[in-house]
């Protein structure tokens, strides 16, 4: 699958010359030199073609899909193989996807991402639920109950944050402190982003991405800089 989703990679970037266009300019810059990046966001070919300037602009990259079935397995294949670490296939189970979130997020023990590109906002829910778990342990050791809320997916969070207390009692505080920024794309994400602003619990710097354009158009690099808006 690997190589088809090369060829469809090579396609794609033809449709996209915004994207060729900055690894044009920055790429011998650098200016991502150094810089983990998170993304939550559906592993299509078209990202692929964006996590691929990431890249060539200087970022590691690790990538999960922000959709169980969103995911074209010959894209995230093709990445696998050649550009970063991809957790994601078409057809995960609501386990294994969390599983996936969690894993693009573990960046080893010194710390997690610097930017994350998130989709829906699970990626930073993780994070704020993990920070919220943590200091509730330290303060009393206090552990999360997965049977304290009937969301069976809300269970899931709970449980991947209570196994990680047991290896690393302090492991989303790590992430939380390294984070410089998030980008959230949707409405859905926004909208929750929005409301911990309002009840002040939100922990770092949002990007609100509002673009209407679809991904298969020339967006740029500086698109969400131009079309975005920053919260905290």
């Amino acid at each position: 699958q690997a190589d088809f989703g090369r060829l469809e990679i090579e396609l794609a970037e033809v449709e996209m010359p915004g994207l060729m266009a900055c690894r044009t300019e920055f790429g011998p810059s650098q200016p991502f030199k150094g810089a983990k990046i998170t993304g939550s966001l559906h592993m299509t070919i078209q990202t692929a073609v964006l996590i691929e300037t990431l890249t060539a602009l200087g970022a590691e990259v690790r990538w999960c899909s922000c959709n169980i079935f969103s995911t074209q397995d010959h894209a995230a294949a093709a990445i696998a193989r050649d550009s970063a670490a991809v957790f994601a296939w078409k057809g995960e189970t609501l386990q294994e996807y969390w599983w996936c979130t969690e894993r693009a997020l573990d960046w080893g023990p010194g710390g997690g991402p610097d930017l994350i590109v998130d989709d829906g906002g699970d990626a930073t829910l993780l994070i704020h639920e993990g920070v919220k778990a943590e200091e509730e342990f330290a303060k009393n050791g206090t552990i999360p109950d997965p049977n304290s809320t009937d969301n069976a997916e809300f269970q899931l969070v709970l449980t991947i944050i209570k196994e990680s207390l047991k290896t690393d009692p302090l492991k989303y505080t790590k992430m939380k402190e390294r984070l410089v920024g998030v980008s959230e794309e949707t409405t859905t994400g926004v909208k929750r982003l929005y409301q911990m602003q309002a009840n002040g619990t939100l922990l770092f710097l949002l990007l609100m991405v509002m673009i209407w354009y679809p991904r298969a158009s020339s967006t740029t690099c500086t698109d969400a800089a131009l079309t975005g808006r920053w919260l905290m």
